[in-house]
């Protein structure tokens, strides 16, 4: 096998790696709903991601979403990052959801954002 060969070989492996760790973990949890004002894609979207269709193509970071520990990334000061939010629905951790549905996503927490909550 030629070192040009080689090298492209490695670097298609790289980035299906790279595309296989940017997978989300955290899964939807029973406790989130829609908002009476979500049109129908978002809650077909929705629905089948609570009935566990793995996400794929585009997403959104929807903050304030997962239970403890269920996080996708970014869970405050003193974590890590996956699965380090230490409270349900906490402000500065992320969940990835389907595209276009964060704004629509309510917790018993109040409503999900595209930004970090303060609670």
């Amino acid at each position: 096998m030629s070192h040009a060969s080689l090298i492209s070989k490695s670097v298609i492996l790289g980035l299906g790696l790279a595309a296989a760790a940017t997978t989300s973990y955290a899964k939807p949890n029973s406790q989130l709903t829609l908002s009476e004002s979500a049109p129908t894609s978002v809650q077909q979207a929705f629905s089948a991601w609570q009935q566990g269709d793995r996400l794929e193509g585009r997403k959104d970071k929807c903050y304030g979403i997962a239970l403890a520990g269920e996080n996708d990334c970014k869970a405050g000061k003193g974590t890590s990052c996956e699965g380090t939010s230490t409270a349900d629905f906490q402000g500065n951790a992320w969940t990835y959801a389907p595209r276009g549905t964060c704004e629509y996503i309510v917790t018993p927490a109040g409503a999900a954002s595209v930004d970090t909550i303060d609670r």
